[in-house]
C-alpha cells in the first residue's frame, strides 16, 4: 500500500511519461510524511529541492517578524512546489505549511532539472504554471494599490468560490474560511473581514448554508470592486 501512494504517477506534471521513467524517479526522490501545522520548509531556506505532494495539502506562506502572515496559495494532492529554488538557486521566496498530514516527494533540483532538458512536455507545464502564479501576483499587487480592504475581501471570496450551476450569478465557498485565514490572504486584521462580512450579509449579497458561503450576487460584487478600481 505505501508503494502504490508513493509514487509520482499521482502528480499530474509527469502524465505523460512511460512507467519505467516514473519509477526510476520515484527511487531518486525522498519520501517524507509531514504531520498537519509543521513547516515542510521555511521562508529564505537555502535548499534548491522541489516537492511534489501525493496526499493531503500545503499552504504558501510568508510570516513577517512580528508573527502576521501572509497567505499566498494553496497547493493540493497533485500539485507541487519549489520549482523556483531549483532553476535559479536562490533562497526559498516563501514558505511552506502542512495543512494536513501530507505526504511528499522530494526531488533533487538536478534530477528535476534534468526532467525538464528531457521531456518538453512537462517543461512546457512548468513554464505555464510559472507564468500563471506571476499573472495571479501581478493582480495581487494591483489590488494591494489600488483597492480597500474591503474590496480586496470581495476580490478574494470571488477567486475562492465556485459557480453554482444553473444560477449565473451564484457561487460558492466551500469550505468557507476562517476570518483569521481570509485575513491573511488579503493582509488585513480579521476584526475587519468579519465586519466585512457581516455587512455583506445584511445586504443580501452573501448568504451561509451548511459547510458554505453562498455568494447571492457575483455579478454585483464585481462591478463594485471595478467601480473602485476605477475611483482611485
Amino acid at each position: 500500500m505505501a508503494r502504490q501512494i508513493e509514487t509520482l504517477a499521482r502528480i499530474g506534471l509527469f502524465r505523460s511519461l512511460i512507467q519505467p521513467v516514473i519509477q526510476k524517479l520515484d527511487t531518486q526522490c525522498i519520501w517524507r510524511r509531514v504531520p498537519a501545522k509543521e513547516w515542510i520548509i521555511d521562508y529564505h531556506d537555502e535548499s534548491n529541492d522541489v516537492f511534489f505532494v501525493v496526499s493531503g495539502a500545503a499552504r504558501v506562506k510568508i510570516q513577517a517578524l512580528s508573527g502576521r502572515e501572509a497567505l499566498l496559495r494553496e497547493i493540493n494532492a497533485g500539485e507541487y512546489f519549489g520549482e523556483l529554488a531549483a532553476i535559479d538557486g536562490q533562497p526559498r521566496s516563501s514558505g511552506i505549511v502542512a495543512v494536513t498530514d501530507v505526504t511528499v516527494a522530494q526531488m533533487p533540483a538536478a534530477v528535476f532539472r534534468e526532467v525538464l532538458h528531457e521531456h518538453p512536455d512537462i517543461c512546457d507545464q512548468v513554464m505555464t504554471l510559472m507564468a500563471q502564479q506571476i499573472r495571479n501576483l501581478v493582480t495581487r499587487v494591483h489590488e494591494f494599490t489600488s483597492l480597500d480592504a474591503k474590496y480586496r475581501i470581495y476580490a478574494e471570496l470571488l477567486r475562492l468560490s465556485k459557480p453554482v450551476a444553473g444560477h449565473p450569478d451564484r457561487a460558492l465557498v466551500s469550505p468557507p474560511p476562517a476570518h483569521t485565514e481570509l485575513a491573511a490572504r488579503v493582509s488585513i486584521r480579521r476584526e475587519a473581514v468579519a465586519r466585512e462580512i457581516k455587512a455583506l450579509e445584511r445586504a443580501g449579497i452573501i448568504g451561509r448554508r451548511p459547510g458554505a458561503l453562498v455568494l447571492v450576487d457575483t455579478s454585483r460584487l464585481r462591478q463594485m470592486i471595478a467601480e473602485a478600481s476605477e475611483a482611485d
